[in-house]
């Protein structure tokens, strides 16, 4: 397992081959000392044992599909599945596989990009797939950009799966979370969209306007505002960091795990998308480029 690290004065970052991880990534608080603003492992080899997908790389297809598959240009595909639910790419997905280090900068604007091939029909998906991520500091921000190409029509949904903490706490209840986002889809006993948006405004779900994350537990999609790239802000108190999170994605899944203090924003496409007429198209054809944009931008607040 390769690691390669970069950095700039305000952030240091560190990144794992295996699932295009991020496994550490360091921002300076009030103090002025640094934390880790991400939950993970000391040890790499640790990662090869990991089940909650801490920091990898997400795809083919991010979040869930139902029934077993879809159908693309008039043909089934099918995918694993447990329960009826295909998840996070299948019973090995781009999380669990090593990706090729194509490029190390240490510039002023340092970066790595890393990149994988996804064979015609792995884990059901039709076509040759190439997908790259480049993880790229500038000044207080940590930008994910995401690239695919397909020599068959497929479909796509790629995202970032780190759950980040930005102070010392045993918890993040305390945290201050912020949401641009008007609406939630509606889930099934599954977690599968039944395709109805449903608004958060005066409910359980509402962040339109800070508040903290409470003792409630969230695995929820939300829609993006349309025309705000901000969808996210979190910000601790502890340690006077604060986290906007922008993205060109039209969707966000935010979740918080029962058994571990974090919080994941999976910028992506909608779940099951390839399943939901009405929902943004996830397919890729050949000659077009996939792109997903993130950006995780720091600073200090009291």
């Amino acid at each position: 397992m390769k690691q390669v690290t970069i950095s700039n004065k305000f952030i240091t970052l560190m990144v794992l081959d295996y699932g295009a991880t991020i496994q550490k990534l360091l921002v300076k608080g009030k103090d002025g000392n640094y934390t880790n603003v991400v939950v993970g492992y000391n040890h790499p080899s640790r990662y090869r044992l990991d089940d909650h997908v801490l920091g990898a790389s997400v795809g083919r297809y991010a979040g869930r599909i139902s029934k077993g598959g879809f159908e693309l240009d008039r043909e089934k595909f099918f995918l694993y599945q447990e329960d009826g639910v295909h998840l996070h790419g299948g019973k090995e997905g781009f999380h669990q596989k090593y990706w090729t280090i194509d490029e190390v900068s240490k510039d002023d604007n340092p970066f790595i990009k890393l990149s994988y091939k996804s064979k015609h029909l792995e884990e059901g998906y039709p076509g040759n797939l190439t997908v790259s991520v480049t993880y790229k500091l500038m000044n207080n921000a940590l930008q994910i950009i995401y690239e695919g190409m397909t020599d068959r029509s497929t479909v796509i949904n790629l995202t970032n799966h780190s759950y980040f903490k930005l102070d010392s706490n045993p918890y993040i209840d305390e945290c201050e979370l912020q949401l641009n986002c008007p609406y939630r889809l509606e889930m099934n006993e599954n977690l599968l969209p039944t395709g109805d948006f449903i608004p958060v405004r005066k409910s359980d779900y509402d962040f339109l306007l800070p508040k903290k994350i409470g003792v409630k537990r969230l695995n929820t999609v939300y829609i993006k505002d349309i025309g705000n790239e901000k969808v996210a802000e979190l910000h601790s108190k502890t340690s006077g960091i604060n986290m906007k999170v922008y993205t060109n994605q039209p969707a966000v899944v935010v979740y918080t795990p029962l058994d571990f203090p974090g919080i994941c924003f999976e910028n992506q496409n909608y779940p099951d998308a390839p399943n939901q007429q009405d929902f943004p198209k996830s397919i890729l054809r050949p000659g077009d480029i996939y792109n997903n944009i993130s950006i995780f931008k720091f600073d200090i607040q009291a």
